[in-house]
Order: C-alpha cells, then structure tokens, then sequence
C-alpha cells in the first residue's frame, strides 16, 4: 500500500487516499473544537502581512478542520479573513479572460462531459485556422486581451500540431487595436516533450482539472479513453513544470465526489508543488457540475450546496493564499458576486462555450461544453465589476515581462506584486474604455481611473497617469 509522501513523484503517494481519509476523519473528530479552529485561523492571518518565506501556509489537515466545522462565529471570521488576505495579495482587481473552444472532438469517454466520445446528440466540429482568425477578432472586438484554450483529447483530430498552429493564429491575430497577448491553454495530459513545444509556443498558465482526486472515483468515471489513466493524469502538472513551463492550473470539477475529500486533495497536490518544484500553482479553478447535452448533475451524488461551495472558496483563498482563484460563467452572477469577496481573483466574461459561438450572432447550443448561467456581455461585466467596487483588469504584463513561475511567486508571496498589479490594471481598463466600452460603462469607468490613481504612491501615480493619457491620445501597450 501506497505511503503520503508529499514530494514523491508518484500520484498514489503526493495525493495519498489514506492520509485523505486519515484528514477527513481527524476533522469529523475536531470540528466542535473551537478553540482549535480559531488557532488554526491564528495561524493562518499572518498571511495578512505576506513575507517571503511564507512559512504559515495551512495544511490540508488543519484547513480540512475549518471546512467540518459548523460554528457559526468560526465560519463568520472565515469569511472575513477570506476578504482580507484577498485584498492583502490581489487587491480589488480581477483579471477578465474567455474560453476559446478549438474542437470538441475527443475519444475520452468521461462521464460528466457532453464531449465523450459515445455522445451522438452533439455535434461534432474542428474549428479551421481562418475560423481561429475570425474568432480571435470576435473576441479582440469585445475587448479581451486574454485567453484560455480548450480542445478535447483527439489525437487524429486534434493533435499537438494542430494546437501549436492554433496558438500562432491567436498570437498572430491582430484587429484594429485588439490584440491577444496571453493565451492560456487546458488540454490533455501530455509528455514532457509536448509540454517543451507548448513552453516555445510561449503559451501562459497550463491548466488540467484533476476532476476528482478519488482514484476508484476517477477511474469509474473515466471508463475509456488515454484519461483513464489515473497516474498519467495526475502527474501532468510535474511533467509540465520538468518541461519549463512556469505557470500550472489546477482544478477539481465539484459534484463528482465528495466536497471534503476533494478539497483535501486539492490542497495535497498545491503542497506537493510547492516542495517539490518551491512554486504552487498560479492558479486554482472552482467548477461544478452543470447540465449539458447528455449530461444530468443530478446523476452524481457529490453535489455542493451554495453556502458550502463559498466556504470552500474561502479556504482555498486562506490556505493558498499566493493563487489566482478562477471562476467561470458556470455560476450565476450573484454567487460570482458573492466569490469575488470571497477569494476569487479572475472571472471569464462574454464567454461561449461551443465551438465556433463567438462568430455565431446566437449564442450556439449544440456544441456547449456546459449550460452559461451568467450570459452577460464582457461590457455587462466590466460595467457591474465596477459597481461592486472591483477594478476589472486586462493586464497580461507579469507574463509578458518574465515574472512567471518562482519569479512571479516571490513578488506575490511577499505582497510587491501590488505595486506592479495596480498600475497595470489602470492602464488596462483605461485601454478598454478607449476603444470598447459602451458611453455608460466608460463614464463609469474613467471615474474608476481617477479614484484609484489617487490611491497609488506618489512616484508610480504619476508614471501611471500618464500612460493612461497616452492611452487617451490613442497609443496602446503601456505595462510596468
């Protein structure tokens, strides 16, 4: 039987079923021990002065107690330190990014997602690199600056080579003064030489949800196909980062499993990446469940409830404090509004899932990945991010500027990368609300600017504005 060892290269020992099962059962055990969590939550604000050593991360154990416990008072200062050490690393900006489909052809036959490969009710389709062209200037006209990638696992259909020629489109793509200049990309576990050839095609963040970290969970669940493979699954993220690749997304897809025991597993496989390579992921993804074509979230019994789902996102935030939080238009605008206080950083918006849907006057049905329950325009967003006191952000400047991995986490654990963050974020909207944003959301907006400015050190105030006065007379891609 496998042993936890959190620097072991071996899935069945960094994500260790029995340690799993030991935390949940140590947290049963303590969750009325107030006296307990409050220490643990001691612990954890010394992330409110953020210091390069970081030596007060939660462990899974001690943030699995917080999850089982039910005190009412505990739970309040959990939200709260949530909101604070959010604002202590990331501020009030959120990052905008949208999913751009390639194909949704794939040979995996996963149970929870429309794409399997036995699903005959959904189309099939392969966008072509003119397609990719058109969509990229869809996307660049409604104002994003960034991108995550997406394709099934297809090895005829959708191969590496397809992918790289998929990126240089998007990099290459260039309308009036839109431009693409971070591509995330969440495609299926591959080899540490595809990775090599993801890295030289300067991709940003590679992201694989792990799904369920349940292994006899997973592997049910994934009954056919190169996912199947549990071990080769799970080891991706350490085959990327041998590979260089700096920036690594996990995720899990809530509602396969239980919430405790995929969270637990979550915060393993951040612990492990942080031993063994000094650099946990650059971000976290908080998916759940929703309907699609062939798929019914009522068929799995792992479903998470609002409040819960909150209070996980909040620990996530408390016990991994230097992460970008993700959610997506999966969930409803209000429990998004609800998430952003709570510890999410970075929200799609605009966004469609099926293949080909920004190029389509309708949004598409037939070929979404999941139902979008927040359909608003990328404008609705910005303008609302503003009115819930948020700075939306199109910045891509850490990526672009090579503070990335090890490099991007000691300005971030040590709270310097504000003073990059803000100043870029400003610049950003302000290149939004020059060329996209409707009259409304710009009067909004350019109010936003004046405010926040005003907050900023002297020295990197008046460097910012005036950058954002050049964006004004028309020149673009200012960053610090």
């Amino acid at each position: 039987m496998a042993s936890y060892d959190v620097r072991s290269p071996r899935a069945d020992e960094f994500i260790n079923h029995e340690e799993i099962m030991d935390t949940l059962a140590y947290a049963e055990a303590h969750k009325d021990d107030v006296e307990l969590a409050r220490s643990i939550l001691q612990k954890a604000r010394a992330n409110l002065a953020p210091a390069h050593d970081h030596g007060t991360t939660l462990t899974h154990r001690e943030a699995s107690v917080l999850l089982a416990c039910d005190d009412d008072a505990v739970n309040a200062e959990i939200r709260q330190l949530a909101r604070d050490i959010k604002q202590a690393y990331y501020g009030n900006r959120v990052v905008l990014f949208a999913p751009l489909y390639l194909s949704n052809w794939c040979v995996n036959g996963c149970l929870y997602c429309p794409y399997h490969a036995t699903n005959r009710e959904i189309p099939r389709r392969k966008l072509t690199q003119e397609e990719i062209r058109a969509e990229v200037i869809a996307l660049q006209d409604m104002g994003h600056k960034r991108l995550a990638v997406e394709a099934g696992e297809d090895p005829c259909h959708n191969p590496l080579d397809y992918i790289l020629e998929s990126l240089q489109t998007i990099y290459a793509t260039k309308h009036e003064n839109g431009a693409i200049r971070r591509a995330n990309v969440n495609i299926a576990a591959t080899t540490e030489d595809a990775y090599r050839q993801l890295k030289a095609a300067e991709i940003g963040t590679y992201i694989l949800f792990q799904e369920t970290y349940h292994r006899e969970r997973y592997e049910a669940l994934h009954p056919t196909g190169p996912k199947a493979d549990y071990a080769w699954h799970t080891e991706a993220h350490d085959r990327a980062m041998a590979a260089g690749i700096d920036d690594v997304g996990l995720g899990v897809l809530f509602g396969l499993e239980g919430y405790a025991y995929e969270f637990a597993g979550l915060l393993m496989h951040a612990e492990h990446l942080e031993a063994v390579f000094g650099v946990g992921p650059h971000t976290i993804s908080v998916p759940r469940v929703k309907p699609a074509s062939d798929i019914d979230p009522d068929a799995f019994e792992g479903g998470i409830p609002d409040e819960m789902f909150e209070k996980v996102i909040a620990l996530i935030r408390i016990a991994v404090p230097y992460t970008g939080m993700i959610i997506s238009t999966r969930e409803s605008a209000d429990l998004r509004a609800r998430a952003l206080k709570l510890g999410v950083s970075q929200i799609s918006g605009g966004s469609r899932t099926s293949v080909g849907g920004y190029t389509d006057e309708q949004r598409p049905r037939d070929t979404e990945q999941f139902d979008v329950s927040d359909t608003r325009t990328l404008d609705e967003v910005v303008g609302w991010l503003m009115d819930e006191g948020h700075i939306p952000s199109f910045c891509t400047a850490c990526y672009r500027a090579g503070r990335t991995g090890d490099r991007f986490m000691e300005f971030c654990k040590s709270g310097q990368i504000s003073s990059f963050c803000a100043p870029n974020a400003l610049i950003t909207l302000a290149e939004y609300l020059a060329d996209y944003a409707s009259p409304a959301t710009a009067a909004s907006g350019w109010q936003t600017i004046e405010r926040e400015l005003a907050l900023l050190p002297e020295g990197r105030r008046d460097a910012c504005a005036a950058y954002i006065a050049r964006v004004r007379s028309g020149e673009r891609d200012f960053r610090f």
